[in-house]
């Protein structure tokens, strides 16, 4: 594509901007190309677990009181549902993590078939070897075109010396760390 008659293509610098067209290539280049922790969220409702992956958790968006947000699709059938708990557990799911992670993304099966989880008696449930969880109760919904945005008050926090699994691409790079100072 060429911008406003310039001989650059997107991708190639700033100045190769192209136009914000919901579902396009550029869109998804670049909201794919942005990487994002992974993780599950979980409760039961009702006696019956119910998870989804979301790419889109944000934390730290308050220290006092700690809160965290994430975006839910509207045409989500799961969300509903988890939404009705008032809490739910966020469990950052671990590099080694990547075949739970699919589990909890399909359709018309277990998700939690094989995974070592645990509960709450607030009903929030995590998978057990994740990287970071967060106990989070529901405190707003707003809308956000395509998304909802649901922001969360965090009750209790736990972390492991995992790192966490990343979405990128399509893909789930590995982290490499600078151990030199």
């Amino acid at each position: 594509m060429t911008i406003a008659g310039l001989n650059r293509r997107f991708g190639t610098d700033a100045a190769a901007l192209a136009p914000a067209v919901a579902h396009s290539d550029q869109i998804r280049a670049v909201f794919g190309g942005f990487p994002a922790a992974v993780v599950a969220l979980c409760a039961e409702v009702g006696g019956s677990r119910y998870g989804m992956i979301a790419t889109s958790l944000t934390v730290g968006v308050s220290y006092d009181p700690p809160m965290a947000l994430f975006s839910a699709h509207n045409d989500s059938s799961t969300w509903p549902v988890l939404k009705t708990a008032g809490r739910v557990g966020a469990s950052v799911l671990a590099e080694h993590q990547s075949a739970a992670c699919h589990q909890l993304a399909a359709k018309g099966v277990d998700r939690f078939a094989d995974l070592d989880i645990h509960t709450t008696p607030h009903g929030p449930l995590f998978i057990e070897g994740a990287s970071s969880w967060m106990d989070c109760e529901i405190t707003g919904e707003l809308p956000a075109g395509d998304h909802t945005i649901i922001t969360f008050r965090i009750h209790q926090i736990g972390h492991s010396p995992h790192t966490p699994l990343i979405y990128h691409n399509g893909h789930f790079p590995r982290i490499q760390h600078d151990h030199n100072p």
